[in-house]
């Protein structure tokens, strides 16, 4: 598998705090590329003299003509990149290509990151429930257009719901067959710039009951057995044998 060098870097137009300063710099430099087994490893460097600054890292590839960020990746990639040396982009290929081979070219784009949106009522300390609705609200930098919602467990979609109008809120289902877990993200994205995305803090769902409610209704479920198999045949019943009560300690 060829790795070729990576082309393109995508900025905004710098900031300037008055008319009369100066431009800050900004770089973004590819430093070299290995491949380590079936993982990718891109190392860069971010240079911007406003360490404040942060930014959104995407990495594209040849595989869809550059269409779609790439998913199946960790390090220094997504919301919020600080500027600094020996950033590091790993990519898991098989797991976004299958068994891949041949020529690929990679992207790089980064731009100043600026949320597209912010969920407000989204609490993800709250314990949810599957196959319940709850409503999502939250508020875009950019509203309109239309926007998709993913539930992730474990960085793994589960369950999409695409082409929500971007208002601002939504009546959201979690999927009755999803697994108890408390790896599961919800995942926004617009679909007419799909790198601009925004990935919840881990939340957990349970089931809707409880599994000791579900051993206390095996349990009655059992007295009852034993009730009627204690039925004689005839028509009557078998009174049960219940303790003496006067024979028993403290009464």
């Amino acid at each position: 598998m060829k790795i070729q060098s990576l082309i393109l870097i995508l900025w905004p137009v710098a900031l300037v705090a008055a008319s009369t300063c100066p431009v800050r710099a900004q770089a973004l430099d590819i430093e070299w590329v290995e491949v380590a087994g079936r993982t990718v490893i891109v190392h860069y460097d971010l240079e911007d003299e406003n360490p404040l600054h942060a930014y959104t890292v995407n990495l594209f590839s040849s595989a869809d003509n550059f269409a779609n960020p790439l998913v199946k990746l960790s390090g220094d990639v997504g919301n919020e990149i600080k500027p600094g040396n020996d950033k590091r982009i790993r990519w898991n290929i098989t797991e976004e290509l299958g068994l891949f081979a041949g020529e690929i070219e990679l992207e790089v784009r980064a731009k100043m990151y600026v949320p597209f949106m912010k969920m407000t009522e989204f609490d993800t300390r709250t314990k949810y429930k599957r196959g319940k609705n709850y409503p999502l609200v939250w508020r875009s930098g950019n509203p309109g257009g239309q926007i998709d919602i993913e539930l992730l467990l474990d960085g793994v979609r589960v369950s999409s719901d695409r082409n929500v109008p971007n208002t601002g809120k939504f009546d959201w289902q979690i999927p009755p067959g999803a697994k108890p877990s408390s790896g599961y993200q919800l995942k926004f994205t617009n679909t007419k710039s799909r790198d601009e995305t925004f990935v919840t803090e881990p939340f957990k769902v349970v089931a809707q009951i409880p599994m000791i409610a579900k051993a206390a209704a095996a349990a009655a479920l059992g007295v009852t057995i034993i009730l009627l198999a204690n039925r004689k045949e005839g028509g009557g019943t078998v009174e049960p044998d219940l303790p003496d009560f006067d024979t028993v300690p403290g009464n």
